[in-house]
């Protein structure tokens, strides 16, 4: 059956006890950590594409808005997969909903950046402009945040099973 997990080697029907972190390994900062890089690499972008929906301009590059979108694509993946092995390395088995927060968190990112473009660079005031655009640019944040969670999961997925599989069990 698809649906039914698999591991790829024996476990154990009781979970190891996780040993005590330190503060920078616990999850808010892996999430600022994982969401920072990804949003560098898309930020120049940003500006163009936030002049063209709220500023009126004309977004002509779009083979350039491609190639970023498969950088962030990527960097959220490898960003994942490494925080998750980072996590696997001190025996905290619990890597499932982190990797989907840490994957997640660049759309965290942009919406911060939603304030400092409003502020810093529109010309919007008002209330209904300002409810209008942190309304619509919150939706579109967290589906940012739920495809690169995905992504990120997913690609941590894909590594565990692959680095267990290695395992020799005997």
């Amino acid at each position: 059956n698809r649906s039914e997990f698999h591991a790829p080697c024996r476990t154990n029907k009781y979970p190891r006890e996780i040993p005590q972190l330190p503060w920078y390994r616990t999850t808010v900062p892996q999430m600022i950590m994982a969401g920072f890089l990804p949003f560098s690499a898309i930020y120049v972008e940003l500006y163009y594409i936030f002049a063209s929906v709220w500023g009126h301009k004309v977004y002509i590059i779009w083979s350039i808005l491609f190639i970023v979108y498969i950088i962030l694509i990527i960097v959220t993946a490898f960003i994942t997969i490494a925080l998750t092995y980072f996590q696997l390395a001190v025996e905290d088995h619990q890597w499932w909903w982190r990797s989907f927060l840490c994957g997640g968190s660049t759309g965290l990112f942009v919406y911060g950046y939603c304030f400092y473009y409003y502020f810093a660079r529109s010309d919007m005031s008002g209330f209904m402009q300002t409810t209008f655009f942190f309304g619509y640019m919150a939706m579109v944040c967290f589906g940012f945040f739920l495809m690169l969670g995905t992504v990120g999961w997913r690609a941590s997925l894909l590594f565990v099973r692959h680095i267990y599989r290695a395992i020799k069990c005997e």
